[in-house]
């Protein structure tokens, strides 16, 4: 498969009365056609706005954006807006990702409009009503508006608006966590079966690992705006290195005829204003020493496809010490 994205060394930058916000800084990854890129981290961690930049919905500071082995890192408008018929973004609100004042038909119809891809009305409304039988939405709710739907239908009209114009990439910014638990498998299992039906690629962005671990071919972990690790998803629940990656998979709820470990992450979280030197990390985790406050670690490959961040990552990981001289 081919890679479809490509960023290289991605920032974004935000100016504040106390200094420089660093949104996201240094992130560098690809994801091929076809395939699921989940991002994960907590609140804060700059995961949403990498997506924003990737669309050009924020303005990069730095880096390059390659697509389908083009760089679109800068772009005019009109390419801009050629660009939006193979890349689209599904919103983490269906509340507040839909105008009211408008009917669900109209909502879903408005991409064809804007591109003028109907010949007439008729043929507008049969590429509509298609389109909400696919994502399992029925026809009565053509003429309704949004607040006569519930969550799952709303987001159901939010995937309905991005895939009508048959995308190539698809941001799924946490479509499924403003949704009930029920709901969220619901639209999960759509999203993967329409995928396969239309090869669809999608960078998956979400704080909940039990999600990203259905969904996902590769998992990228962020903090405070880095990549702290990056690998292919099945090897990361089964072989975290990162102590932050080993802190969230702990997080995740167990029956409790499963024993598990909390780890608990003590410390405050570093400022992402004028950042300075060092792992980013360092305040919070417990194997801190002198060089983690000194020197900021690079993204390296421990294991085949298996990238981390951290100075000490080959002394901590058992098996993995044998392998270099620390």
């Amino acid at each position: 498969m081919a890679e479809i994205l490509r960023v290289e060394d991605l920032t974004k930058y935000f100016a504040t009365k106390k200094g420089t916000l660093h949104a996201v800084d240094g992130v560098t990854f690809g994801l091929r056609e076809g395939q699921t890129l989940g991002i994960v981290g907590e609140s804060g961690c700059g995961k949403s706005t990498l997506g924003r930049v990737i669309l050009h919905l924020h303005q990069r500071t730095g880096g390059r954006i390659i697509f389908q082995g083009k760089d679109i890192s800068d772009v005019t408008k009109a390419q801009l807006k050629e660009l939006r018929k193979d890349m689209q973004i599904i919103f983490q609100d269906p509340y507040a990702s839909l105008n009211p004042r408008m009917s669900i038909g109209d909502i879903i119809a408005e991409p064809l409009k804007i591109y003028k891809l109907c010949n007439s009305k008729e043929e507008q409304q049969k590429k509509v009503r298609e389109i909400m039988d696919v994502v399992g939405l029925a026809e009565r709710t053509y003429g309704l508006y949004p607040h006569e739907l519930d969550g799952g239908r709303r987001q159901r009209v939010g995937i309905a608006r991005a895939l009508i114009l048959d995308p190539k990439l698809v941001v799924c910014d946490e479509p499924v966590s403003a949704l009930d638990v029920s709901i969220q498998a619901q639209i999960l299992n759509l999203m993967m079966e329409l995928q396969k039906e239309r090869n669809l690629t999608y960078l998956f962005i979400t704080h909940n690992l039990s999600v990203v671990k259905h969904i996902s071919d590769h998992i990228c972990v962020m903090y405070l705006g880095t990549l702290v690790e990056k690998s292919p998803a099945k090897k990361l629940f089964q072989h975290p290195l990162h102590p932050y990656t080993k802190a969230l998979l702990s997080a995740i709820p167990q029956p409790k005829l499963v024993q598990k470990e909390r780890i608990l992450l003590k410390g405050e979280i570093s400022s992402p204003i004028n950042v300075k030197e060092g792992c980013r990390f360092a305040p919070r985790c417990q194997y801190c020493k002198g060089k983690c406050h000194e020197q900021t670690p690079a993204l390296e490959e421990i294991e085949p496809g298996h990238f981390v961040a951290c100075h000490y990552v080959r002394q901590l990981n058992e098996g993995l010490a044998a392998q270099t001289k620390c």
